[in-house]
């Protein structure tokens, strides 16, 4: 029998709200991840108005641990890095690598969030545009696009898809599926989705890789692969959460569900000792969603937005919770035109009011389906 699964959240240190969660009450900090809790219990996230704010981001505390790789080799970098995550969506790992970025550099950064499938696309763009990140720009392209663009990375986060053995605990589907075929097909597909990637990344560039498997040959092996085939120098793995569960592998750390609070993960990193040609051309990937009619109030609502650069009307929960789902507001007292609906002291988004009502800017896609 599986324990039960935990549940956890990452806060977005760039919003803050001027009431605490009320959602923290009796949580566990992730030892990985200092904005990372497990919750005591599981609230209905889609009735929490600051969760669709992007005040935090829903994320196993696991899959956490690939930004705390990231972080401890920050120190090789500074400002002007540009940073790919490879396989990206749904956008937990982007969203904690641009606030890990964002602290160390301000600015000073630019993250490209990929995700080849269109539709699994669509859902990375709207967790990234909630999340609010303006230097990071979202990509659906295969990893052989990237290639192309010799050198232009220094850091490759690649969570490659894998055989699932770590998510057994809590789908079902990923325990039909599984067989040794599928290992060995994941575990060739891996070395593909790196082998296609690799010359975008500098030489001296930092790789992160990971799975949630617990397969050597989709793990260790494959990290040994990159580095003897494709040039490589594995960074030695540390184990300073073993307390927590978290085991020392041959050239990472593994995380097993039911033994760490959270899914099954395993992390390693290496640094890119070959050499590419040198030609640091412009990306030859464009934008997912580029708005070419001037004015998108979804994307000009990021952390940098200034709360008094427009009109805004303070409401309450349920006039939050009717505005994420894309109800016609009447405000009464605002003033015509573009106004920012503001919860708890975060903004949540815009409305048009045209007099008699308001209509409702928040993207179509990101509407709560759920009767409020």
């Amino acid at each position: 029998m599986f324990t039960e699964a935990s549940v956890s959240v990452r806060l977005n240190p760039f919003k803050k709200t001027d009431c605490p969660l009320s959602i923290l009450e009796g949580a566990e900090v992730v030892p990985w991840c200092r904005y990372g809790y497990v919750l005591k219990e599981r609230p209905v996230f889609t009735l929490q108005p600051l969760f669709h704010a992007g005040c935090y981001y829903v994320q196993d505390s696991s899959a956490m641990y690939v930004g705390h790789v990231l972080r401890k080799s920050l120190d090789r970098f500074g400002p002007g890095l540009k940073v790919l995550d490879l396989c990206a969506a749904p956008g937990g790992k982007t969203t904690d690598i641009s606030a890990s970025l964002r602290e160390r550099f301000g600015n000073g950064f630019l993250l490209v969030s990929n995700e080849v499938m269109k539709q699994r696309a669509s859902v990375l763009y709207d967790n990234i545009r909630r999340w609010g990140d303006p230097n990071v720009v979202v990509t659906s392209a295969d990893p052989a696009a990237f290639g192309k663009a010799e050198g232009y990375f220094d850091i490759i986060v690649a969570d490659v898809p894998c055989s699932g053995e770590g998510m057994f605990r809590k789908d079902e589907r990923a325990r039909e599926e599984w067989s040794p075929e599928v290992v060995e097909l994941c575990a060739s597909r891996q070395k593909r989705i790196v082998a296609d990637a690799w010359p975008s990344l500098k030489e001296g560039g930092l790789l992160v890789y990971s799975t949630c498997t617990y397969e050597k040959c989709e793990n260790d092996d494959n990290l040994e692969w990159i580095s003897r085939e494709l040039g490589g120098s594995v960074i030695s793995p540390e184990n300073e959460f073993a307390s927590w569960g978290v085991e020392k592998t041959a050239y990472g750390n593994l995380l097993k569900a039911g033994i760490v609070p959270g899914e099954g993960q395993w992390v390693g990193a290496l640094i890119k000792t070959s050499s590419s040609n040198g030609r640091c051309g412009a990306l030859p990937v464009k934008p997912y969603h580029v708005r070419e009619d001037g004015f998108d109030p979804d994307v000009a609502l990021g952390i940098d937005f200034d709360i008094d650069s427009f009109p805004h009307v303070d409401v309450d929960r349920q006039t939050a919770l009717r505005y994420f789902h894309r109800d016609a507001l009447v405000l009464k007292g605002a003033e015509k035109g573009y106004n920012v609906l503001v919860y708890e002291g975060v903004p949540l988004g815009f409305v048009k009011n045209v007099g008699s009502r308001c209509n409702n800017l928040l993207p179509k896609s990101r509407r709560i389906l759920m009767n409020i």
